[in-house]
């Protein structure tokens, strides 16, 4: 994986107006998470040693390099797996849209399907996606969909390459792989909602084919206390750690905290500070859902409002709480600032993928366009999203829109690292 991390560096130093067979980029979303660093990762090393070796292929996180440091489970679970940071290549880097033009450009997108309005131009470029969020891309002959609703990605990716790579699979990119699915699916605890079937048979596959890999629990709490900590971040880094924007007739963002709320209104100059967020990036209203787990690995959410308009958030709030698709089941708690409105949520499987819809449908109630943007603002424009129908039951075992890879099932997964195996021990 070095060496190729190492010849991705190199190659994206020559001049691409030099010919040749132009650039394959694998790129995952804006959030970057582990999950998409990790698909980006993987997948273009299984494209460069199997499918296109003619071409150069080249993974690209979606972030400035600057917002890694943000990421305090990514850099741990590189530094885990011995990969370095500095050989990691981010959209800052690396100008997609002169690519193309020099050309050839292609390109795959992983942990996501449809490209924001910002990169709208570089649609016609999009060879390949594989996804496990709900489908947004117009299908095309020209470009394969692989869209399932399993908990990770990366269970996605290790079928792709089980199917027609099982032979680049080594130590350190099973060990990328099998984290992702782990720290996805939270550590394959069916009471945090995540999980689904195929995600346990590939993390189990992972394990028999590869019994040095970390303990799963161990890996899991290690990672999971990497994201959690938060005790170097001001406010406004821990709001920018996990944002999305919508703004239709007011401009909000939300947040997801990785902390208790009690924790986190007991930050010094907390609503100076939320103030100072709203003001410096034109926010009328911040949400701000919080996730911390239960020892048994059960999530705790809870919901906060803030804005100076009581009004703004009054209205909000009283739509949050009649909200039936889905239901939050929100009580109202005490809040230590008077433009803060606190809430426990009852429905803890409704994560900032189920609220964003209700968000969005009450921006069109009270009328005006809204506009989804991820990450952060600035970062070169906003995405014009229209954000689907959330499914009544996301703990499905596939999806109906797929016509990408067939089904893997256990038996088949099996056979194939017993096949990986014979082939390394001769």
């Amino acid at each position: 994986m070095e060496e190729f991390l190492s010849s991705c560096q190199r190659a994206v130093k020559v001049n691409p107006d030099q010919g040749g067979s132009g650039f394959h980029v694998v790129m995952g979303n804006e959030a970057c998470d582990v999950d998409s660093m990790v698909c980006s990762l993987t997948y273009a090393y299984f494209l460069s040693k199997t499918v296109q070796r003619e071409t150069v292929v080249v993974p690209v996180l979606n972030i400035r390099q600057s917002d890694l440091e943000l990421r305090s489970d990514n850099l741990l679970l590189l530094r885990q797996a011995g990969v370095s940071p500095e050989l990691l290549l981010f959209r800052d880097q690396l100008d997609l849209r002169s690519l193309q033009r020099a050309g050839p450009l292609r390109l795959t997108l992983v942990d996501h399907n449809v490209l924001p309005s910002s990169d709208s131009s570089l649609e016609g470029a999009v060879v390949e996606v594989i996804d496990h969020h709900l489908l947004e891309r117009e299908p095309s002959p020209s470009c394969p969909v692989t869209v399932e609703m399993v908990g990770s990605c990366a269970t996605l990716v290790t079928e792709h390459i089980i199917q027609k790579g099982p032979e680049i699979l080594d130590q350190q990119v099973a060990q990328l792989l099998y984290a992702a699915v782990v720290l996805d699916c939270v550590n394959m605890a069916p009471s945090a909602g995540k999980v689904t079937p195929r995600d346990t048979q590939v993390a189990a596959a992972l394990e028999r084919s590869f019994p040095a890999l970390p303990p799963r629990g161990a890996l899991f709490q290690s990672l999971s206390n990497a994201k959690f900590d938060v005790s170097g971040l001001n406010t406004e880094q821990m709001l920018l750690k996990d944002m999305k924007s919508v703004s239709g007739h007011v401009n909000l963002a939300v947040s997801v905290l990785y902390a208790t709320l009690e924790d986190f209104l007991q930050r010094a100059e907390l609503e100076a500070g939320l103030s100072d967020f709203c003001l410096k990036f034109g926010f009328d209203l911040l949400l701000m859902m919080t996730i911390s787990f239960t020892e048994n690995q059960e999530p705790i959410r809870e919901l906060a409002l803030f804005s100076h308009s009581a009004t703004c958030r009054e209205e909000m709030g009283l739509y949050l709480e009649q909200a039936h698709n889905p239901t939050l089941d929100l009580s109202p708690i005490s809040s230590p600032y008077p433009h803060l409105t606190a809430y426990q949520q009852g429905n803890s499987l409704a994560s900032r993928k189920k609220l964003l819809p209700i968000v969005k449908d009450f921006l069109r109630e009270r009328g005006g366009d809204c506009r989804l943007v991820d990450g952060r603002l600035g970062d070169g424009g906003e995405e014009e999203s229209r954000v689907p129908p959330t499914p009544v039951n996301s703990l499905v075992d596939g999806c109906p829109l797929d016509d990408g890879l067939p089904h893997i099932s256990a038996q088949d997964l099996e056979d194939m690292f017993s096949k990986m195996a014979d082939r390394r021990a001769k």
